[in-house]
């Protein structure tokens, strides 16, 4: 009986990238894995995030996104107060899968994370919530959570993340049930007083974008 191990291609993949011994091969490596989308690489895409190479972050990143729901629980069991870097990362891949598991973390990390792009990342991902995945006598509560939530993001001190704030404020509108109008209203008041009292002028824009395609629905 053949008890040799099984070399398959995935395998080989996961060992290219913990054998890379550079930057530009883990970079090289991690792209490959990422590229076959497979739920063998999860574990070591995961890894990746706590590395200190960003482009392979980056590549590790898109590919946990790409395979959607899978990764949420693995992710969450993997996060670590004591690696910062790895948690920014994940944050980013929950925002663009938008799994309703990732709430609480992607709520913290939108109103309390020193870092703008954290920050503008998670906001992003509370306008991408899969409201689905919810019963439907949550959904409505979830949502007046998220929105207060966006009425606190849209007064951060840096523009980036209130320019995400009125994406995810316009896509939260147009996932309310129109019998809710006190919740849209809100919505559209908040945009209004936007364009009346932010100086940057691409904040202005967008909320004023933002209303039109809202009044387009």
């Amino acid at each position: 009986m053949n008890t040799s191990t099984i070399i398959t291609p995935i395998t080989q993949l996961i060992s290219a990238v913990e054998k890379a011994d550079s930057a530009p091969k883990l970079y090289e490596t991690v792209v490959e894995l990422a590229n076959c989308k497979s739920l063998e690489a999860i574990p070591t895409l995961i890894q990746v995030l706590g590395y200190n190479n960003p482009g392979a972050a980056v590549a590790a990143t898109e590919g946990l996104i790409a395979l959607g729901e899978s990764v949420i629980e693995p992710l969450l069991r993997s996060l670590d107060n004591y690696n910062y870097g790895a948690r920014a990362w994940a944050v980013r891949v929950f925002a663009g899968i938008g799994d309703i598991r990732a709430l609480d973390l992607l709520t913290l990390s939108a109103l309390n994370d020193f870092s703008l792009s954290v920050r503008r990342a998670a906001t992003k991902g509370l306008g991408n919530l899969q409201w689905h995945q919810l019963p439907s006598e949550n959904i409505i509560i979830i949502q007046t959570q998220v929105l207060e939530t966006l009425l606190v993001t849209a007064n951060d001190g840096e523009w980036v993340v209130r320019y995400a704030s009125i994406v995810s404020l316009e896509d939260l509108y147009q996932s309310i049930d129109s019998t809710y109008q006190d919740l849209l209203l809100k919505i559209i008041h908040t945009l209004k007083e936007i364009i009346t009292i932010d100086a940057e002028i691409a904040i202005q824009s967008r909320a004023k974008l933002a209303l039109k395609k809202i009044d387009n629905k």
